[in-house]
């Protein structure tokens, strides 16, 4: 906030500023002739910037203020390995806009900046141009630490960062190198952002490791991230203090005890963290699901240390060969894991469905929970399949409570699909790895019936508490999934011509209308590219307290309420709901107002962190799988074009490229929307979707990228 004096003195230099008075001048000449003491200027330089968000005033890349002739905008800077950038609207609506790699001024990653808007972006028929821009300001840097890799030399070193879109090295002095040696991982602080003729500065704040240490890849990845790593000691005081082994007496008062109905947890062979569980019965003609959730909410109070790290960490982030959690084991495989034979405390969504797998009545409510089953998806698949004898037979009595659940799980599917949910159903691959952190297989994961009978079950708690919390009109936090553009619909509806495809659009975009494209596909040789092109035309879907539905879904109401042990905003709505269930909510409604918000955008952030470093740490690892095959052939398909390179999709879901540099006397151009590569030399065409033979040429695992060439010609 600026003071009085400070307003004042920004009406007169707008004043002055509109009368032409000022020509372009630096700060120092600035302050001088308007008459700032050096004791103000700090104050005056806020006011310039103040001005410069308003869009009054500019300046340019020399430091000269100036009445400003186009839009500024403020945003965060996108780099790119080539040089170039973009910049994301502090909206985070808005489209990005394009920044040659002349107009960045050294922005990095990450750092908020102002830019002046120099074309205005604009679509017209069939063609699509992006804004363009200029940065005039770096108003904070993103990136305060980086990781890499150190390269000494005698007096000095430096720290090659791991992130590629940085293209530049860290300098340390010798007294600030921690005595790391070339071939080490580090973490680096920044304390000098350089410019165009000196390289940035930074102090080594830790050693991770050797780059060839076990491990030490990912953990990299990790540390890139500012991921959370080790609980704080105070977290753990509070786990060892506070936190118990059993439920109490105590604990179970008021609470419906439902020990007594069949209970099932169905997850992953290797998961630990077991925070839903399943109940199911059918009478006249009413299915009764209940689906049980692990009360984590009784041991993590708001304010608490364990809250305010659980904040922090948003999610439970899960890598090759490791998860790190978001609550202490002692909690998420412990007392908050609904394990076999044990006691737990649960919050509970009750829901009666008819046979149209229509929720007709519903109740949420605290209860005691004891699993009779720990089922994996392998043996449930196998019993819903008979497909394993030896399986079948121990779960004997266990396979008309199975059988009722896919009944139910199918209409519930059916009555979802019906009204337009989208399923890209997309491969997924699985990263075998040994005990020394090596990759030594990629399978397949697939979705079965196993796996969607789960995923119905918690879409209808989900949506069932929404719609609930909603009309009671209660502070909450909501998952929402805004409509796509409908410019990116039309591009990939121009797309799918290519083959054969056609689907309507109208002044909006429905699930209902993607949903006919991806039947259409079905079992078709370019299934996989459209699925993966329509999930690229689709926004992200984030946290919110405006509950303005799910596209993907077609759900009005959406929430997560079903992993309150690996995801913040369903413990948070936990919290909510508890307090509506024993009448305290009144009194805190002013309080959920004020803190909600930011709960919903911090989490929608660590969640794209996670994301991300799930992302990266498949990358590397595919990475470091394809080094063995460097020089065998392999057939794959086309899945993305760019200006300097094609990108081939392999069987095994891994992706590398073809550079159009690395084919020698050779130059390609492609077409507008890079659907095609065009050869100027010979005329051969790539294009999305293509089957092609490759060779691998190279694999690297510090850039995490995979290298082909072509084998022989493009197959028809």
């Amino acid at each position: 906030m600026l003071s009085e004096d400070a307003l004042r003195r920004k009406e007169m230099l707008t004043s002055l500023f509109k009368e032409g008075k000022i020509k372009p001048m630096k700060f120092k000449e600035l302050a001088g002739f308007v008459g700032v003491p050096k004791n103000e200027r700090s104050e005056f330089n806020n006011i310039l910037d103040s001005l410069i968000n308003d869009g009054l005033i500019s300046v340019d890349a020399n430091g000269y203020y100036g009445l400003s002739s186009a839009r500024t905008i403020e945003g965060t800077f996108c780099a790119t390995e080539r040089g170039f950038g973009f910049v994301t609207p502090a909206d985070e609506v808005s489209d990005d806009i394009f920044i040659p790699e002349r107009y960045t001024l050294n922005a990095m990653q990450g750092d908020i900046v102002m830019i002046q808007l120099t074309s205005e972006g604009f679509t017209s028929g069939d063609k699509k141009k992006r804004a363009e821009g200029k940065v005039i300001k770096i108003i904070e840097h993103g990136i305060k630490r980086i990781v890499g890799v150190v390269k000494n030399s005698k007096s000095f070193s430096f720290v090659i960062p791991d992130n590629q879109k940085l293209n530049f090295d860290i300098y340390v002095r010798k007294e600030n190198s921690m005595d790391a040696l070339s071939g080490m991982k580090v973490v680096c602080e920044i304390i000098n952002y350089g410019d165009d003729d000196k390289s940035p500065e930074g102090v080594i704040t830790e050693i991770i490791g050797h780059v060839n240490d076990p491990g030490v890849d990912i953990l990299s990845i990790v540390k890139d991230l500012d991921i959370p790593y080790e609980f704080p000691e105070e977290v753990m005081e509070q786990v060892n203090t506070s936190i118990p082994s059993e439920i109490s007496d105590s604990d179970r008062e008021a609470r419906t005890d439902i020990r007594d109905l069949l209970t099932v947890t169905i997850d992953g062979e290797d998961a630990k963290d077991l925070d839903d569980a399943i109940t199911l019965s059918k009478e006249g003609g009413i299915y009764h699901l209940g689906v049980h959730i692990a009360d984590v909410s009784n041991y993590v109070t708001e304010g608490s240390p364990l809250d305010t790290e659980a904040i922090n960490r948003g999610t439970s982030c899960y890598l090759a060969d490791r998860v790190i959690p978001m609550l202490p084991h002692k909690l998420s495989n412990g007392i908050c894991s609904l394990n076999q034979g044990e006691d737990r405390l649960a919050l509970s969504c009750f829901m009666d469905i008819d046979e149209s797998g229509k929720i007709i009545g519903h109740s949420i409510e605290e209860t005691v929970v004891n699993v009779n089953e720990r089922m994996s998806y392998t043996d449930v698949y196998a019993i819903l399949t008979r497909s394993d004898e030896e399986t079948l037979k121990k779960y004997e009595s266990l396979i008309p409570f199975f059988d009722l659940m896919l009944e139910l799980s199918r209409k519930i599917r059916a009555l979802r699909e019906e009204r337009g949910s989208i399923d890209f159903d997309l491969a997924e691959s699985q990263l075998v790895i040994d005990e020394k952190g090596k990759i030594i297989d990629i399978k397949p994961h697939e979705r079965n019936d196993a796996t969607k009978l789960i995923e119905d079950f918690m879409l209808a708690a989900n949506e069932t508490v929404a719609e609930t919390f909603y009309w009671m009109e209660l502070p909450f936090v909501y998952r929402t999934h805004e409509e796509p553009d409908i410019e990116k619909i039309e591009t990939l509806r121009e797309f799918v011509k290519n083959f054969g495809y056609n689907f309507h659009i109208g002044e909006r975009i429905y699930g209902t209308d993607l949903q006919k494209l991806l039947k259409m596909t079905e079992g078709k040789e370019d299934e996989a590219l459209i699925r993966k092109l329509t999930l690229r035309s689709m926004k992200q879907a984030r946290y919110s307290v405006e509950c303005t539905g799910h596209f993907g879904l077609c759900a009005r109401y959406y929430c997560h309420f079903t992993s309150p042990i690996r995801r913040y905003p369903d413990l948070q709505i936990h919290r909510i709901i508890k307090e509506y269930l024993h009448g305290t909510i009144n009194g805190r409604i002013s309080h959920y107002d004020e803190i909600l918000p930011g709960i919903a955008a911090s989490s929608s952030r660590t969640e794209r962190r996670a994301e991300e470093a799930e992302r990266e740490t498949e990358k590397m690892k595919k990475a470091e799988y394809m080094r063995r095959f460097i020089g065998e052939s392999f057939t794959g398909v086309i899945s993305g074009i760019t200006k300097w390179g094609v990108y081939v999709e392999l069987p095994n879901t891994i992706e590398g490229m073809i550079r159009f540099s690395d084919i020698v006397d050779d130059y390609f151009e492609t077409d507008e929307n890079c659907y095609k590569a065009f050869s100027k030399r010979t005329g051969k065409v790539y294009k999305l979707g293509q089957k092609i033979d490759i060779i691998v040429t190279g694999a690297d695992k510090m850039t995490r990228t995979i290298d082909f060439l072509p084998a022989n010609n493009i197959r028809s």
